[in-house]
């Protein structure tokens, strides 16, 4: 289940910046943010003692234990931590190869089947017109979206939110309960300048 790969020179590297710490009981968290979409970011931060998730993986290495969050986990298959000297000092790479790979079944949050069917079905249709969406959260059942480019302070976002995105969004997410913008579309000053 669990396919991260930290190397040995990657443990050495983080145990020396866990021992500058000086916190008994520290350890490194990995997670994903924004995890399958174009946008993903897979982060490694520092988990001191009571700061982890209760429902985090925990993999105990020779120096640390790491914690892994659970919704992170299908977007972390594959990933391989490394660390190579050069002659600055060294590196710390991640590299997540399925990072920003919609990994999405009935299972999912809420949040990440809604990016997936944002990136992947409604993105690309509105991307003719210069326009993108993305959520910004979901507020009791409802999806907050994000328009950006062309779809900022045109009339017609009503229309396409309503009849497209939301329609889209209900078939596909049945225990979404509607759709909401938290973009002002009377700012148009930006509409067409990215």
């Amino acid at each position: 289940m669990h396919n991260v790969t930290i190397t040995e020179s990657a443990q050495g590297y983080l145990a020396g910046l866990l021992e500058k710490q000086d916190c008994e009981g520290i350890g490194i968290r990995m997670f994903v943010s924004d995890p399958g979409t174009p946008k993903a970011e897979t982060c490694i931060a520092y988990s001191r003692p009571g700061e982890h998730n209760e429902e985090d993986l925990v993999v105990e290495y020779s120096a640390f234990k790491a914690y892994f969050e659970q919704r992170s986990i299908p977007f972390l298959d594959e990933a391989k931590v490394d660390y190579a000297e050069d002659k600055f000092g060294g590196q710390l790479t991640i590299r997540a190869p399925n990072s920003r790979l919609p990994n999405v079944n009935d299972d999912s949050p809420v949040e990440d089947r809604v990016n997936y069917l944002l990136y992947n079905e409604i993105n690309p249709s509105l991307a003719a017109h210069g326009g993108e969406v993305s959520l910004e959260k979901i507020v009791d059942g409802h999806a907050v979206l994000q328009f950006g480019g062309g779809c900022q302070g045109c009339a017609a976002v009503d229309l396409t939110l309503k009849e497209g995105v939301e329609k889209t969004l209900m078939e596909k997410i049945p225990e979404l309960k509607g759709v909401m913008d938290a973009t002002d579309h009377s700012d148009s000053s930006n509409a067409y300048f990215k």
